[in-house]
């Protein structure tokens, strides 16, 4: 299985006036290049890097005349070339995105949700403004006649890339080893590539988001016989150990973590055949940074704070936490919380000084004092997006993202058994009290 990126170029790709973008033939033939090869899905980046090598990286720069930041003309050139495009193309903005590209979005929400809707939509374009996994994903769910765009092929995410494909079925056959694949059911987080997703398509195994992450997991135990099922859980440990943990109940005891830079992963036969969930080491590097004093710190500097966290975050943070959820559901928290509430948000910062800034009635605060943006998603930036809007004008399609026909069979085949998935997306705090 091979999932690719397909780096579509041209040597002239000029940015244009506002006044010719206006102008532009709305039927241009589109006319795909293919002299830059296609590049393996998984490839490292030299992300703050300026130079370039098409063998081992997605992309870190824009061949032709990327817009500058200071251009005085960016957001006319922006509107222009939006217009211009109309109904061909759809922009997809993730909650995680910069203001000045949310602006710009026909539509916001969580990866899996601007997926689905790319999926409904009649756009013959879909510029997914997120990261790498999240356009590979919309090309899984795309028809074939729609092309996805990603403005910036260097957005990629080092949770999804903490998985390589290798490693998996390097740790499926340690699985085997073990006498333990064969009661295993592999459950991958959206925050995967496209070749995991296939993965655990072809095993028997699905999908989750951050918000049915639960559920998905609860599924994955009722295909084997009660008490005797496993759960290899990837890439993200923390969603994986909050989501057993919180939401179904199980212990700590219950979880081990493997580490693909270990031999066996670290772990020995006895203790994978005890364990009831088998964690991927990997981790959101926003998420991650969370700590368990900074929920104490918030408390004492505001008393009756609600602290609310992303599954993403480490246990020990949202065991400490009122409410654990996922993007979506902290939007909804924060929209139906009363004026005046108090409230400080451990996710990544563009959400959260989004949802201060549109609930001013509110005091909505980052959980962490040190400014940390999702880095690999601050790659897309307005002068990228313009780029790409006014090189479809020009008839030329630049950063497609496809996946080859095999691997999109199996990773299509996990994500409708995840849309098949009876039941509700609860959060995990509410899960677990549920319980």
């Amino acid at each position: 299985m091979k999932s690719t990126v397909s780096r579509t170029v041209t040597p002239s790709a000029t940015a244009s006036t506002t006044a010719s973008i206006a102008a532009k033939p709305r039927a241009a033939r589109i006319r795909p290049h293919t002299d830059l090869p296609t590049i393996p899905n998984g490839s490292p980046l030299l992300l703050l890097g300026r130079r370039s090598d098409a063998a081992t990286e997605k992309g870190v720069y824009c061949p032709g005349d990327l817009p500058s930041p200071s251009d005085p003309t960016l957001m006319d050139r922006a509107r222009a070339a939006r217009d211009a495009l109309g109904d061909r193309a759809v922009v997809l903005g993730h909650h995680y995105q910069r203001d000045q590209v949310i602006a710009w979005a026909d539509q916001r929400g969580d990866s899996f949700a601007l997926s689905r809707f790319a999926a409904t939509a009649d756009a013959e374009f879909i510029i997914f403004c997120g990261v790498h996994f999240m356009a590979e994903s919309a090309a899984i769910l795309a028809r074939d006649d729609q092309t996805v765009i990603l403005p910036d092929l260097a957005a990629g995410c080092s949770m999804a890339d903490m998985a390589e494909t290798r490693q998996v079925v390097d740790a499926w056959a340690r699985l085997e080893r073990a006498g333990v694949a064969d009661a295993t059911v592999p459950l991958t987080y959206m925050n995967s590539t496209a070749d995991i997703k296939a993965f655990c398509g072809e095993r028997g195994g699905t999908i989750c988001t951050s918000s049915n992450a639960p559920r998905a997991m609860r599924w994955a135990f009722a295909q084997m016989p009660y008490g005797a099922g496993k759960v290899l859980f990837l890439p993200d440990q923390h969603l994986g150990r909050n989501t057993a943990v919180l939401g179904l109940g199980l212990d700590l005891a219950d979880c081990v973590v493997y580490d693909p830079w270990q031999p066996d992963g670290g772990l020995t036969d006895e203790e994978l055949g005890a364990a009831r969930v088998i964690l991927w080491k990997g981790h959101c590097s926003v998420h991650a940074r969370f700590l368990p004093h900074m929920v104490d710190e918030a408390r004492e500097k505001l008393p009756g704070i609600e602290i609310i966290v992303h599954p993403e975050c480490r246990h020990e943070v949202a065991v400490k936490a009122d409410r654990v959820g996922s993007t979506g559901q902290i939007t909804k928290w924060v929209e139906d919380a009363p004026a005046g509430a108090r409230i400080a948000i451990a996710t990544e910062l563009n959400l959260v000084k989004r949802l201060a800034d549109e609930h001013r009635d509110k005091d909505v605060v980052f959980l962490d004092d040190t400014v940390c943006f999702c880095a690999t998603m601050n790659r897309i930036d307005l002068p990228h997006l313009v780029w790409v809007m006014e090189n479809l004008l020009d008839g030329v399609v630049v950063n497609q993202v496809t996946v080859d026909a095999d691997t999109r069979h199996w990773a299509r085949v996990a994500l409708d058994r995840m849309l098949a998935l009876p039941g509700d997306d609860r959060s995990l705090s509410a899960t677990a009290i549920a319980s």
